[in-house]
């Protein structure tokens, strides 16, 4: 798949959920003895993003406050598939979501049109780029502030994602070689 993306033969997407939430993002930290930080918390909304990535950072995506389940998959994937211009290959992890019998069934819709589904093997998220890219969206391209409220919240992700390739970028430099 990698070499037919490099090539050129084919478009080549992976696929994730992520959900950020007024909660905050705090995976470790540290400070000074004599020094005061905090991370206002609070239980309240949340944001679900869908979304599909390239290596090139070409992103499309969707997010909502409600939950990310097979019917919106499905119908962010049909819409999707109308959309592309040649062989188009998204990956999939093993998500209960991907895996619906209702997004199976519509697998041969899809490589009509030519988009194909690969799913990953299971307990793999290292194989998908994406993952390493919603762990930026947290942990590097959000700001503390950012979570002073939901709308402020909601806004940076919704501005970050629209700057995914321009303003906001990534080196997944680790390749498959062949």
């Amino acid at each position: 798949m990698e070499q037919q993306h490099l090539q050129g033969y084919i478009d080549l997407f992976f696929a994730d959920e992520t959900r950020i939430s007024e909660e905050g993002y705090v995976p470790y930290g540290w400070q000074f003895e004599d020094e005061d930080v905090c991370i206002k918390a609070a239980r309240g909304r949340s944001l679900n993003c869908f979304g599909l990535l390239s290596r090139g950072l070409v992103y499309h995506g969707e997010s909502t406050e409600s939950m990310i389940n097979a019917d919106f998959v499905l119908r962010f994937m049909d819409s999707f598939s109308l959309k592309i211009s040649r062989v188009t290959l998204v990956v999939f992890d093993n998500a209960a979501v991907h895996r619906a019998r209702k997004i199976r069934e519509r697998f041969e819709v899809w490589q009509q049109r030519g988009l194909f589904i690969f799913f990953l093997p299971p307990y793999s998220p290292q194989l998908n780029i994406i993952e390493r890219f919603w762990k930026e969206l947290k942990e590097g391209w959000l700001k503390p502030e950012d979570y002073h409220t939901a709308d402020d919240l909601f806004y940076a992700v919704n501005q970050i994602l629209a700057g995914v390739g321009t303003e906001f970028k990534m080196d997944f430099a680790e390749r498959f070689h062949f």
